[in-house]
């Protein structure tokens, strides 16, 4: 019913009435939006009357109810649940929504009117977020072309276009692959696995075990199959993705998309795609990003090079005379785990159970900000997404959805989005948010069970709902998670602290059978391995921010592969570690520009995360209820609506150093 997509929603707690929605909804409503918009925009461009805030910068604002409402529907399930009519959908609207949105960022009577304004804005009396909005509004039009002209604005066009196709290929490119690669297991092949990795493996291959590429079965895999052969072969098929030839290769739509964000900032008038990009971050030029990326480079490859030599002699004692390679540091990694620390996967496992984690989550937020849940049974996009409705002293604040289970429909990694962010105009409209990860289904009737690393992750996508419920700004546009690349990390980061506090793990890691708490002496193992591997971990990421960047800021390289091995090698990088996204999967860079030249972003983050959480340790415990009221006062609750600078110093009172960092990860002298 195409009338669920473009009206007002009208489900339990706002929610969209999923189950009157179907595939064939899409298109049609997709045309109605889009025509919607179109017409709005062009009567705000034609309006006789002078500019004024409220007729074009509040107008346009207002503006586009109609195109958001399908579009956050139809992409959020594109990316969790797709399906060939919707990835057809997707190649379909791309295109024509860049050329939609060129049209408007290319529409010269509505830049004259934002431009007048931004001109006169001295004279027009408007509050902090009503100047902010006509800044981010003005800033947009100009960074988007609007001052282009003629061929130039032409290209422009052309070039997002393209840029929007290559993107959307990009991503399906990669589903693609995900989707259509498994290695099957024989009987002997099992041993050495432990219980909950040989039953995700029979469940994922419909009780014929089976390793597939996605994260939940192919980590613990290579951390525990004694086979060193078939290691090689999943860690090749695993770094191959979007590499393996054919109509799913990405190698020469990366070599395309470089070229063409060469061409995007020289037409407006920059050096480097990368002087463009960061040029609105935190960072403000490539020069301080590389910076604190080679601060922590050295000290980390250092590490992860002292860590190797262990490794090698653990191999060595195997009888293994070769070198060490990416599909052995996982495996020997665990080993030393488990001997240095006490620490057993299969034993620790049954600690984190995904509901526990669910509810520590919750707990934390409560303890912290006041956040009570309460899970509602709604009709949702697939039968997996669990719901909570969200409330503070009985009022409403947010719809929270959560979709935990990987799925061959689903990308790869986990996210955080909204099907509807968090405005007070033209009407107070709550937040309807929801996390999407990729975690091994248990089988039925079975506790699902995480990693440590999986909890992480939980805590971290959390935190950046948070950011999204607790927003409490007057423009949707600039609510949330609507702020400079480089700080949107920062709460889902700073949240993974929680999962670290002693009396967390007490009260919510209990063992799936017995009930009974995790022993002391495991959480204090647990804890004291915080940094174990850091190393390899620190230069796994390094090393695709790095090449990230060295890609982005100078001349768009010929081959992206051949540049990326360049870069590998002038930085030393260790042989027996892989890129932890090497360029032909490497999402977050190239099914958007979203990360492009940001994928350093994870690390400034981390810096000011750090150094954020000891604000709490400096007041006297992780819930110090005064820290935790500043911090939802002046980041969670502010979204876009002032700098990032001085939103975090408006918290912490200055701006933080890498040593918290250094420290943080034991990378310190």
């Amino acid at each position: 019913m195409t009338t669920a997509l473009i009206q007002p929603w009208d489900g339990p707690l706002g929610l969209p009435r999923f189950d009157a929605i179907s595939d064939a909804d899409f298109a049609p409503a997709f045309e109605q939006a889009l025509a919607s918009h179109k017409a709005e925009i062009e009567a705000i461009a034609a309006n006789p009357e002078p500019a004024t805030f409220e007729n074009t910068i509040l107008a346009q604002e207002h503006s586009g109810e109609e195109l958001d409402r399908v579009l956050s529907v139809f992409y959020n399930v594109a990316g969790s649940d797709s399906n060939p009519v919707r990835q057809e959908l997707q190649r379909d609207f791309a295109p024509r929504l860049s050329a939609h949105f060129s049209d408007i960022n290319s529409n010269k009577a509505l830049f004259a009117r934002v431009e007048a304004l931004w001109n006169s804005r001295d004279s027009l009396d408007l509050d902090e977020q009503d100047a902010r909005l006509l800044y981010l509004s003005y800033r947009g039009f100009v960074r988007s072309g609007a001052a282009l002209d003629g061929d130039e604005a032409a290209r422009m066009r052309e070039v997002m276009s393209r840029l929007s196709t290559l993107g959307t290929q990009f991503t399906q490119n990669l589903l693609a692959d995900e989707a259509g690669w498994k290695m099957e297991l024989s009987e002997g092949d099992l041993d050495g696995l432990p219980d909950f990795l040989t039953s995700a493996a029979r469940r994922a291959g419909e009780g014929k075990p089976v390793i597939t590429t996605s994260r939940s079965l192919i980590v613990p895999f290579l951390q525990f199959s004694p086979n060193r052969s078939l290691r090689e072969k999943a860690y090749k098929a695993w770094a191959a993705r979007g590499a393996m030839g054919g109509e799913t290769d990405n190698r020469e739509i990366a070599n395309e998309t470089l070229k063409l964000r060469d061409e995007r900032a020289k037409l407006l008038g920059y050096d480097t795609f990368a002087a463009f990009k960061l040029e609105t971050e935190m960072a403000g030029t490539p020069d301080r990003v590389r910076e604190l990326l080679m601060q922590v480079w050295e000290p980390a490859k250092a590490q992860a090079n002292a860590d190797a030599e262990v490794l090698t002699a653990m191999m060595r004692d195997d009888g293994i005379n070769g070198d060490l390679e990416a599909w052995d540091w996982r495996y020997y990694a665990e080993k030393r785990r488990q001997a240095e620390h006490a620490l057993d996967e299969a034993k620790l496992k049954p600690y984190f159970q995904l509901d526990k984690m669910i509810e520590a989550a919750f707990d934390c937020s409560t303890r912290l900000f006041g956040l009570a849940f309460k899970e509602i049974d709604v009709p949702l996009y697939h039968a997996d997404a669990r719901a909570w409705e969200v409330t503070r002293d009985g009022a409403l604040v947010a719809v929270f959805i959560g979709d935990y289970f990987a799925r061959p429909s689903k990308r790869s990694g986990a996210w955080c989005s909204a099907f509807r962010s968090q405005s007070d105009y033209p009407v107070k409209a709550h937040p309807i948010v929801v996390n999407v990860c990729n975690f091994a289904q248990p089988d039925e009737g079975q506790p699902a069970l995480l990693s440590y690393d999986d909890a992480r992750t939980l805590f971290h996508e959390f935190g950046h709902a948070l950011h999204q419920m607790l927003s409490d700004v007057r423009y949707g546009s600039m609510s949330g998670t609507s702020v400079a690349r480089d700080f949107v990390e920062l709460p889902s980061q700073l949240y993974e602290h929680w999962l670290e506090v002693p009396e967390v793990l007490a009260k919510f890691a209990v063992h799936a059978e017995t009930g009974e708490p995790m022993p002391q002496e495991m959480a204090d193992a647990v804890l004291g391995a915080a940094n174990f591997d850091m190393g390899f971990q620190t230069v796994e990421y390094l090393g695709s921010a790095l090449v990230d960047l060295a890609f982005h800021d100078g001349a768009a390289p010929e081959d992206a592969m051949a540049a990326q091995e360049a870069v590998l090698a002038d930085l030393g990088m260790p042989k027996a570690i892989g890129m932890r996204h090497a360029t032909p999967h490497f999402a977050h860079v190239f099914s958007g520009d979203g990360y492009s030249s940001g994928y350093y972003s994870y690390m400034w983050s981390e810096v000011m995360d750090a150094d954020a959480f000891e604000a709490f340790r400096e007041a006297g415990g992780a819930f110090d209820p005064e820290t935790a009221k500043s911090l939802e006062a002046n980041i969670l609750s502010m979204g876009g609506s002032r700098p990032a600078d001085e939103l975090y110093t408006a918290f912490r009172g200055r701006l933080p150093g890498v040593e918290a960092l250094l420290k943080g990860r034991g990378l310190a002298a």
